[in-house]
């Protein structure tokens, strides 16, 4: 029977709360005679961690509690049962130092159920878990339902069964709700559990903030400032010309503090001008000649600027071959190439372009990231693969002299977001230059797509430029979002893909 109730309150256990724990957690267990703790038991307990001793009173009365250990994580990694975790209840197994937030007992008044009272323990003790940074919650939970089909199958057949909701177990079906998942099955566990048969199911949440070596200085950053460059082409005389008219951007974009300056696609090309004359692909292997001077510039001012810069990109010659690339230019003055992969018939047509063979994510202060040319995000191989190798922010400098191109890269890149959980930066080129064969007229307009969830923009657009016109766009992304959408989101794309059916891998070059 459920009881209504006016006021729920939940807090740390206090001594004086022993005698209602004692009598909600007797008519909890019913089928366990003497279950229950002893007054010694929760006095040990508030002494050694009484932060992890949790009760919800209703009306004023403990009808519920949780109770942990902190335990180092090779105790877990161990075969175990239940004294053994609470050491026959001196609870020296408790371990300020350790990683791992052990469950040891929660229960709810059964007149007090159905009221989600036992997901408001859950979710303090996750609370609790992220507050102390450790790396998860584990617990061996009861499966008291199992006693009436044990005859008929074994435990991992039993299990997987209340997984796909084909059984209900009171206890199983109500942690695999809570975003626990299955480490193993242990025999023996808790003596004179008839109901399970003395077996358990050892359950693990993950605290996605655990931060295995917390730092004084140089912490990863959860917030990122990026600053995207919308690029107006336009006629420069010389190698200065550019480097001024870029050095003006870097300048401003890390004025706000920006962590990246992002450059469009071929942002070189007003370069190209003096070699009008020359047939088209003649003229770009002339510019290829800036693109290691561009490279070196850039590394001088991402340090002095202490901005991560990526380069767009530019034409780039080696052993007769041409190829589409730009650079990441870290603050720390290291640099590394990315190449597109994927060439567009006009680039192959009109310049010989090739396309390179190599792609991967960048690690960076911030966090690691994936950059695609233009033409590149539109294949959606390739992000999907970046972010299995673990990439927050996907970069994409392109250069669309349409709207229907613009239109082909804007709507890919925020299909990429949404499918691989991730956020998406794209900036190009705007204006025309009317010197440059191939290079006459650009439409572009700059933005940050986000995933589609609670937490993110309804329509997945974290900010945009105004098109066809020259500007930057400041934005910040905070990453700490994207690690609740893995685990936490109204769908999880990339958790539920079904690898047992298809998968997509790198093929060796």
């Amino acid at each position: 029977m459920q009881t209504k109730i006016n006021k729920v309150e939940l807090r740390n256990l206090e001594f004086d709360d022993y005698k209602q724990l004692k009598d909600s957690m007797v008519k909890s267990y019913p089928e366990m005679a003497n279950s229950y703790w002893r007054s010694a038991d929760i006095k040990k307990l508030l002494s050694i961690f009484p932060e992890g001793q949790l009760v919800i009173l209703a009306d004023g009365v403990v009808v519920g509690s949780a109770l942990s250990l902190i335990v180092d994580e090779k105790l877990v990694d161990k075969r175990h049962n239940y004294r053994q975790i609470v050491d026959d209840y001196s609870f020296s197994t408790h371990n300020s130092n350790g990683e791992i937030l052990y469950g040891i007992d929660v229960f709810i008044h059964p007149n007090y159920r159905g009221l989600r009272l036992g997901r408001r323990l859950y979710d303090a003790r996750k609370e609790l878990c992220e507050q102390l940074n450790l790396k998860a919650i584990v617990f061996a939970g009861r499966i008291p339902n199992y006693a009436q089909h044990s005859k008929k199958m074994t435990p991992k057949n039993y299990i997987d069964k209340v997984k796909h909701k084909e059984l209900h177990d009171p206890v199983l079906s109500f942690q695999l709700s809570n975003d626990f998942h299955v480490l193993r099955i242990i025999k023996n566990y808790l003596e004179g559990d008839e109901e399970s048969k003395e077996f358990a199911v050892l359950l693990e949440w993950n605290n996605v903030y655990y931060d295995e070596s917390p730092k004084l200085i140089n912490l990863e950053k959860s917030v990122i400032r990026l600053g995207l460059v919308q690029w107006q082409m336009r006629q420069l005389n010389n190698l200065e010309e550019f480097f001024e008219q870029s050095e003006f951007f870097i300048d401003v974009v890390s004025g706000y503090g920006s962590d990246f300056a992002l450059f469009p696609e071929l942002f070189i090309a007003p370069l190209m001008a003096d070699y009008n004359h020359l047939s088209e692909a003649e003229a770009i292997r002339e510019l290829s000649r800036y693109s290691d001077p561009i490279r070196k510039r850039f590394q001088e001012l991402a340090i002095s600027y202490n901005i991560n810069i990526i380069t767009g990109s530019m034409p780039y010659l080696e052993n007769g071959n041409l190829y589409n690339v730009g650079f990441l230019c870290k603050r720390d003055g290291t640099s590394e190439m990315y190449t597109k992969i994927h060439i567009t018939p006009n680039e192959v047509v009109h310049w010989g372009m090739k396309g390179g063979s190599e792609f991967k994510t960048f690690d960076t202060d911030c966090g690691k990231i994936g950059i695609l040319i233009c033409y590149d995000v539109e294949f959606p191989e390739l992000p999907r693969l970046l972010a299995d190798e673990g990439m927050n922010i996907l970069f994409v400098p392109f250069l669309t002299d349409t709207q229907n191109g613009y239109t082909r890269v804007k709507h890919c890149s925020q299909a990429r977001a949404i499918e691989n959980e991730c956020y998406v930066a794209i900036a190009g080129c705007v204006g025309n230059l009317p010197k440059v064969n191939n290079m006459d007229i650009q439409y572009a307009q700059a933005a940050v797509f986000t995933p589609s969830d609670f937490a993110f923009p309804s329509n997945g657009i974290k900010a945009e430029a105004t098109p066809n016109t020259e500007m930057t766009l400041i934005v910040d992304v905070d990453l700490n979002l994207l690690k609740e959408l893995h685990e936490h989101g109204s769908v999880h794309t990339l958790k539920d893909r079904r690898t047992d059916l298809y998968q997509i891998k790198k093929l060796n070059s």
